[in-house]
């Protein structure tokens, strides 16, 4: 039976005191925070501090050394391989790439998770596809293939494709990477979107400020230097009252006027 949904309060995702490693390399350890339910979450930290480590970790493409990931009360480190699948069912990812097939239609692109995991006949598959790609403003570029439009449209395609089977999380891993800034804002406006029409749960692996700024409810930070998190809360509260050096320097890295410019930001 499947395990009932967390409420608000609850936490959907947590990772407990999880070590990261690459046979006797420890990339990061002593990993400890929880992710509430419909909230966006963001992983970041300097270059080399293992964010999307951190993030194959916590869809089980690579093992930790030590340490669990639970989905709401449910243990996925140590699910077997079935309830794994299960558990995975609620997932949606969009990687960097959008990892769109070239060959493919955004309509096939998009119905292939439902060709695989529904009993959809082909009529179906087609309308839940042309609907989705509507969500992310793609309506009316069903036959297009990705080598066709923008990298921004390959973006929201992808992001399409992880919505197919209505996932109650979406892990991003630098979902802005390549794109101008206009993109990558409108971007960040259909995750807020989806957010707030959906209820989803989202995990950004970013090291983009306006992103962070723009969409970020709460986040940790992994420091290379110390191969542990150093902070996690909501990034405006950390940029503005951390205790520590280097998460405040990273979060007001820029010109002198990074931080108040974001301020007038979300106060406009």
């Amino acid at each position: 039976m499947e395990p009932a949904r967390p409420t608000e309060t609850e936490a959907e995702i947590t990772v407990k005191d999880l070590t990261m490693a690459y046979g006797s390399y420890v990339l990061m350890r002593d990993l400890s925070f929880s992710i509430r339910r419909a909230s966006i979450f963001i992983i970041m930290g300097g270059s080399g501090s293992g964010k999307s480590t951190l993030l194959r970790h916590m869809i089980g493409l690579k093992e930790p050394a030590k340490g669990d990931i639970l989905y709401g009360n449910e243990s996925f480190t140590q699910a077997d391989p079935a309830d794994r699948e299960r558990m995975l069912r609620r997932v949606g990812i969009l990687f960097q790439s959008g990892a769109l097939f070239s060959s493919l239609t955004l309509a096939e692109n998009v119905g292939l998770a439902l060709e695989e995991f529904t009993e959809l006949r082909p009529a179906e598959i087609r309308e839940v596809a042309s609907l989705k790609l509507s969500l992310v403003g793609l309506k009316g570029f069903e036959d297009f293939y990705p080598a066709q439009i923008s990298g921004g449209m390959q973006k929201r395609a992808g992001l399409a494709r992880a919505m197919a089977l209505d996932p109650a999380i979406l892990y991003f891993d630098e979902p802005s990477a390549g794109l101008d800034p206009i993109s990558s804002r409108r971007l960040d406006e259909l995750i807020l979107e989806l957010r707030e029409s959906l209820g989803t749960t989202i995990v950004v692996v970013t090291h983009e400020l306006a992103s962070i700024f723009t969409i970020g409810d709460d986040c940790v930070f992994l420091d290379p230097e110390t191969r542990t998190m150093i902070a996690t809360g909501n990034p405006r509260e950390l940029r503005d009252h951390s205790d520590d050096p280097k998460v405040r320097t990273f979060l007001r890295r820029g010109d002198d006027g990074q931080a108040s410019n974001e301020q007038e930001r979300e106060r406009g």
